[in-house]
């Protein structure tokens, strides 16, 4: 096992001690199946693919991040976040804010993740139309998310606002969208150059 084996494995555990965390005692198991079943899926899948394609060391991190996101909201649902609700007392907001953190991350990983698979691959060569593919790819995949929240209300019979968590906003969708596209350009924005340098000598 070399080191980045190490380093790999050493995330995946951090990554299932927090689904322990997030699995136990939940808000709801239903809630909670409903809401990490994405952070389930992707460590699933990368790690199936492992051998065929690793990612660099600065993306497994990030999707660490992303992932811890995904799951804490999962545990307390996206309206309930604690710490955000004591933000929401404290400052007199309208609502618990931590579900626009998790749209951001839902840009800002998939965003990283994407600009790697594109690079290496040599799909696409680094420049805007890279940064113009990924936010556009970032904000479908965000939308497509949208849908099949509101699918899964209606195919489960739950109230539309509890599945989606808009917390009275009608514009709840719009705003979710927009942070995942502010998400994407923040990672390519401050986070590229950072990217390129563990890339290099890896194609």
């Amino acid at each position: 096992m070399n080191r980045d084996d190490r380093y790999n494995l050493i995330l995946l555990a951090l990554y299932l001690g927090v689904v322990l965390w997030s699995g136990w005692k939940p808000y709801g198991q239903l809630v909670w199946l409903m809401q990490s079943l994405a952070a389930l899926l992707v460590v699933l899948v990368l790690v199936l693919t492992y051998k065929r394609f690793r990612f660099t060391r600065f993306i497994y991190a990030v999707v660490l991040i992303h992932m811890t996101v995904i799951l804490i909201g999962a545990h307390y649902t996206y309206s309930r976040n604690p710490l955000f609700e004591t933000i929401k007392i404290q400052l007199g907001l309208s609502r618990n804010y931590y579900d626009r953190v998790g749209h951001f991350f839902q840009g800002f990983g998939p965003a990283l993740m994407a600009r790697e698979i594109l690079i290496r691959g040599n799909h696409v060569r680094r420049g805007k139309m890279l940064s113009f593919i990924i936010v556009s790819m970032c904000l479908g995949m965000s939308a497509l998310y949208e849908l099949l929240e509101l699918f899964s209300s209606y195919l489960l019979g739950l109230p539309v606002d509890v599945v989606m968590g808009m917390q009275g906003s009608p514009w709840d969708s719009q705003w979710d969208m927009l942070m995942a596209l502010i998400g994407s350009i923040v990672a390519l924005t401050f986070f590229s150059r950072l990217h390129d340098r563990h890339l290099k000598g890896i194609k």
